[in-house]
């Protein structure tokens, strides 16, 4: 005989596995939680390629003079030596551009919940840029070892810019909401 609890017990537990997926999906609050199509970063990794710095050399963009890198044409990006950090940079800008258009129409419980996960961000991304500055204060890194925290230095450097113009567009709508 079969027991109609068991059964029961089963598709409560799918149901629950298909509503934390769901949940998962919507809860991305991180320009990293993005999952990314292979094929479609591949293709546009191809189309930037020219964008990739070789061994040595350095990028002509100051990234002090550029108030938000989210306005820039795509050939105005920064360069990379690594093509993983330019996968990684196209994410963060398609992530920031989306999360500023979502603040136009998000809740402004919403907008607060995003705003401390990002201030929250922010403090790691700070950090982990003091770690790679020192390291390539030390003067004990190979050449590739150089060149590769280089590249991170600077994607923390644009990523810590993107995180500081989305809080203060937050602050804003925070401000206004509460009027």
């Amino acid at each position: 005989m079969i027991n109609p609890g068991n059964n029961m017990a089963e598709e409560m537990d799918s149901d629950l596995d298909l509503d934390l997926d769901n949940e998962k999906e919507s809860k991305k609050t991180s320009a990293f939680d993005i999952d990314v199509d292979e094929e479609m970063e591949a293709a546009a990794l191809a189309g930037l390629s020219d964008n990739l710095l070789g061994e040595g050399e350095e990028d002509d963009l100051n990234l002090d003079d550029v108030e938000n890198i989210l306005e820039l044409p795509d050939t105005g990006f920064p360069k990379f030596t690594l093509a993983k950090n330019k996968a990684r940079f196209l994410r963060m800008v398609s992530w920031y551009r989306g999360k500023e258009e979502w603040i136009e129409v998000a809740p402004l419980s919403g907008v607060t919940k995003l705003f401390k996960t990002q201030t929250k961000e922010l403090e790691g991304i700070r950090s982990s840029k003091l770690d790679y500055e020192m390291e390539l204060e030390t003067g004990t890194l190979t050449p590739s070892q150089r060149s590769y925290r280089r590249d991170e230095l600077k994607m923390c450097r644009v990523q810590e810019k993107m995180a500081v113009h989305l809080i203060s567009k937050l602050q804003v709508k925070i401000k206004s909401g509460r009027r």
